[in-house]
């Protein structure tokens, strides 16, 4: 306690608990969702050292007795450091919570003892704010600074605490951003529509917790944190963005929920598994990397990659085309479109459009009709898997699909279901049928083998996305139990009479082999309603590739 300023520590109970806390995690973790260390600070500093004493880290992790020796070399018997804050900091700033002077001190000088035992660590700007807390509960300097060495060399495979590079600082930002599409739709629309530039909204989400947070809601997060790592962050970083449609900031959220109803609505939120999570981020690492963001470079400027003045489309404006790279996944929202098919200049062909788009993974169907509608899809898969399957003609894709209207309304459709995509039989999927032609699917791709993120046995461009075929991939989903799970995994379908995107009691969208003519209809794969005028005719259809 010799850090803080005990008049802007929150008032507890002076009674301290003296029984040994319990060696179980899972009581551990209720214990910490339930918030019982934040009635006194004795009980916390004990909770956490004995929560951080047992975290799985490398053989060797430099401990207080290291911190003293190097503390003694850098800084001799000051007790003002006079070094030049740590690079990996960048811009950010040590948050002062309830400490005094000598803490911050402090808190510096933990932060140049840490960058002198972790080179590796080229990007962290959560770092200071981690370690501020940790000193409100730490005896010393030498304990805080062990303890914050044990977060950063965790190497349990199920555990993740600190992110220590850019490209693995911006791939969790870019996580949080689909993740923020899936859960918070009306708040990720309002920033898409009234920011240029999302990303610099999303790059700073874990800031939002640690630094924005009052200090009584940064230390219930942490309380959990140490129990269950970053996941959590995610979970309460999007109860935060859920608030941010009533104009409540990080700062101002005591006066519209108490801790315990913020971290409610926090658990309440259902995300994907933790293994869900790290495919994720692999999956956005892969198209940072591409991009040319390394391990070892300081921060660059990442950009959604819509150009105002080098966009050009027959059907939709620059910002429409935005607010579609709004609703993409991250990793390629990266990238700026390119036109691979328009009616305009390929004319009316559906073999032309299949020979122009195959080998590009994911692509963005548009077209306007007559009635001046606009719609279109994301459709996840490369159209050559349509001739796949034995040369029969079936459903494929994954969850990562979506339709949407632009015009004259603006909304997104995605993939409504619990399950992952089953491989359906002939004798059991419905048929799919047109009054003037018909096309029927005898069979649904499993997931494992058409992939958003990878197309076996099709040659790729050099700018598109790949992961290996052996690693698992995430199963995009969310929970509408009640839907049937075959005809609910219906994404995408081709041959030459026509294209299907959704099935199951109707088609989201069906356009003919012509591409004049198409229909859309309600359908259980994405639970959308019409997307214009149920049978219209097109005036132009365009795909773009990524």
């Amino acid at each position: 306690g010799k850090f803080v300023d005990w008049e802007k520590m929150p008032a507890v109970s002076s009674k301290s608990c003296m029984e040994p806390l319990p060696s179980d995690p899972k009581v551990l973790k209720s214990m910490a969702r339930a918030g019982c260390w934040s009635k006194n600070h004795t009980v916390r500093a004990k909770a956490y050292n004995h929560i951080i004493r047992s975290i799985r880290c490398r053989a060797v992790t430099p401990d207080d007795a290291v911190y003293r020796d190097i503390s003694g070399k850098l800084f001799g018997q000051k007790k003002v450091s006079t070094h030049p804050f740590p690079q990996f900091m960048k811009e950010s700033q040590i948050p002062m919570y309830c400490l005094n002077k000598g803490g911050l001190n402090a808190v510096k000088k933990v932060l140049v003892c840490l960058e002198n035992q972790f080179p590796d660590i080229t990007y962290c700007p959560v770092l200071p704010a981690i370690v501020s807390l940790l000193l409100h509960y730490s005896e010393d300097e030498a304990e805080c600074f062990q303890n914050a060495c044990k977060l950063i060399a965790c190497n349990d495979p199920d555990m993740h605490y600190v992110d220590q590079t850019f490209l693995a600082y911006q791939s969790s930002c870019m996580t949080f951003g689909d993740l923020a599409k899936k859960y918070c739709h009306g708040a990720h629309k309002l920033i898409a529509t009234t920011d240029h530039n999302r990303v610099s909204v999303y790059s700073e989400w874990m800031m939002w917790l640690f630094g924005g947070l009052p200090f009584e809601y940064a230390t219930r997060v942490f309380d959990v944190y140490l129990l269950e790592g970053f996941k959590v962050l995610y979970r309460v970083a999007l109860a935060l963005l859920k608030q941010y449609r009533v104009s409540v900031t990080s700062r101002d959220i005591a006066h519209h929920l108490t801790v315990d109803k913020f971290l409610e609505k926090a658990f309440s939120i259902r995300l994907f598994s933790g293994k869900e999570i790290s495919l994720l981020q692999i999956a956005n690492r892969k198209a940072l990397a591409q991009k040319g963001i390394t391990h070892t470079q300081r921060r660059q400027s990442v950009h959604m990659a819509i150009d105002l003045q080098r966009f050009s489309s027959g059907v939709v404006t620059a910002q429409e085309m935005r607010i579609i790279w709004s609703w993409i996944p991250e990793r390629f929202a990266l990238f700026h479109p390119t036109l691979l098919f328009t009616t305009s200049e390929h004319g009316y062909s559906l073999q032309t459009l299949y020979s122009r788009v195959e080998g590009y993974e994911p692509t963005v169907l548009l077209f306007k009709t007559l009635d001046e509608e606009v719609s279109g899809a994301f459709l996840s898969s490369d159209w050559s898997e349509r001739n796949k399957n034995g040369g029969k003609d079936s459903f494929f894709g994954t969850g990562e699909c979506f339709v949407f209207t632009l015009r004259p309304e603006m909304e997104r459709y995605e993939w409504m279901t619990l399950h992952p995509v089953e491989s359906v039989s002939e004798e059991e999927f419905p048929k799919a049928r047109l009054r003037s032609r018909s096309f029927t699917p005898s069979g649904s791709r499993p997931d494992t083998s058409a992939s958003s993120l990878s197309t076996a046995g099709t040659s790729q461009d050099s700018s598109l996305l790949t992961v290996p075929l052996t690693e698992p991939r995430p199963a995009h989903f969310r929970s509408v139990p009640h839907l049937p799970t075959k005809t609910a995994s219906m994404f995408m379908a081709g041959s030459r009479d026509g294209i299907i995107i959704g099935g199951g009691g109707g088609q989201a969208l069906y356009i003919d082999g012509d591409l004049h003519r198409g229909s859309t209809q309600h359908c259980d794969t994405f639970n959308n309603p019409p997307l214009c005028k149920e049978s219209f005719q097109i005036q132009l259809l365009e795909v773009w590739g990524i």
